[in-house]
């Protein structure tokens, strides 16, 4: 190369070098962490408890520790294999104790059972009582993100925002149990399990909304460790 070229040319490839390393650290930099979920595809377990048909499915499972000799149950969702709820799975064993297989799907302290289906047997024992007590907490108005909750607990990762809209839009339809996931200014994050006003699924009228930022005003009750959000689709209004 001549000389005269290569002053020219050695100084502006080194910029574009150097601009190329600053942009890639930037890029990953103002990436949103993968969130700590999990889908232990593959792995399938036998799981025992008895079953809670609805509003939303729920295997009870009795903890070995106790509360003032009062038993502490450990109340686990129930969703079915694919891009389906488990009522149809759950509907004739409702507070009866059973025996089932699934594969785990967590999210920090959140956790959730998929089915396999055509798993769950009858067993014989008495059927597992909770006796948590439901604490209003209250008619509120939250600001969150309505997703499903299978993908957004491990099966798919990330499980929310507009790039999940679709698959969150056909797994709600399918009947998986919805969430409001709602984020405070400090960056702490709730899960409320979304039903409507008179305690029963909502998924198919709140589909326009899936995987936006909304408003929502209801009532938030807390039992056991959950929370849950009784609203009406009438009260979402979208956020900018």
């Amino acid at each position: 190369m001549p000389k005269s070229f290569a002053k020219v040319i050695k100084p502006f490839v080194g910029l574009v070098l150097v601009a190329g390393i600053a942009f890639s650290v930037l890029f990953l930099v103002g990436q949103t962490p993968f969130a700590n979920s999990v889908f232990e595809f593959g792995n399938i377990k036998d799981f025992e408890g008895t079953i809670q048909a609805q509003p939303i499915p729920f295997l009870l499972i009795e903890k070995e520790e106790k509360n003032n000799d009062l038993p502490i149950f450990e109340r686990i969702p129930l969703v079915a294999e694919f891009k389906a709820g488990a009522e149809d799975l759950v509907k004739d064993f409702n507070r009866k104790r059973v025996r089932l297989k699934g594969t785990k799907i967590y999210r920090d302290d959140l956790q959730m059972i998929e089915v396999v289906a055509d798993s769950i047997k009858q067993i014989a024992g008495e059927a597992q009582q909770s006796i948590e007590k439901e604490k209003s907490l209250g008619i509120q108005t939250l600001k969150g993100e309505i997703i499903d909750s299978k993908c957004y607990l491990g099966v798919m990762n990330p499980g929310n925002n507009k790039t999940h809209k679709i698959c969150a839009i056909n797994c709600l339809r399918g009947g998986i149990p919805a969430l409001f996931v709602v984020k405070d200014s400090k960056g702490n994050v709730s899960e409320l399990w979304l039903l409507g006003e008179d305690g029963k699924a909502i998924n198919k009228r709140i589909l326009d909304y899936v995987a936006e930022p909304v408003a929502m005003t209801g009532e938030v009750k807390r039992k056991g460790d959950y929370l849950y959000f009784y609203s009406s689709p009438n009260s979402i209004k979208r956020l900018p």
